[in-house]
């Protein structure tokens, strides 16, 4: 066993794995919540839509499952700086550029995913990726980029919002100050007896 904290007491690996997870629990939680959120809104509206068709559709596993993805991607992008310029410009900027850089991303995902899903079927990945576009696999290539580059954009927003109130700030706005707080200005003021 190593010593791994500081107050010099000794714990096993299977201690500090607890520890990592719970820390890794703790930091995409939140994220995974609004993910999973978003993503099932968005695998309710393909299915609405593809109900009319007669098309039957289960997605809810794999809306959980990219939820899950997503947020720890997030996560850990959202503690990389985009450079200086960036950080001399609005926080729209921010938004903007993360919100391009992310679904840039999962447009890369999307298709690399239709090329290994119909590699056999095309002769080959690259094939496959080329096929994808030609057929009617682009149409879900793109509704997936963008319903995905929404959620992501809503999620950066939300983001410098946070970055700006505190870490509890934005539930504190939405969950304890009342709306004839925010239209008389004066909420988060203390009131003095």
């Amino acid at each position: 066993m190593r010593d791994d904290s500081k107050s010099g007491e000794r714990r096993s690996p299977w201690a500090r794995f607890g520890l990592w997870l719970l820390h890794e629990i703790k930091v995409v939680w939140l994220f995974t919540v609004y993910f999973a959120i978003a993503f099932t809104l968005l695998m309710l509206l393909k299915r609405l839509t593809l109900a009319q068709y007669e098309i039957r559709f289960q997605g809810l596993g794999v809306a959980v499952l990219a939820a899950l993805l997503v947020a720890k991607v997030v996560a850990v992008l959202e503690k990389v700086p985009l450079g200086p310029w960036v950080r001399r410009r609005p926080a729209a900027i921010d938004v903007i550029v993360r919100t391009v850089l992310y679904t840039l991303g999962v447009f890369l995902v999307l298709v690399l995913e239709r090329g290994f899903e119909s590699r056999h079927e095309a002769g080959g990945f690259w094939p496959a990726v080329v096929r994808a576009f030609e057929n009617r696999d682009r149409h879900r290539v793109w509704a997936g980029t963008i319903g995905v580059g929404g959620t992501l954009l809503i999620f950066n927003i939300m983001s410098v919002l946070r970055r700006r109130l505190g870490p509890w700030g934005l539930s504190k706005l939405f969950f304890a100050t009342r709306m004839e707080e925010l239209e008389l200005g004066t909420a988060g003021e203390t009131k003095v007896p």
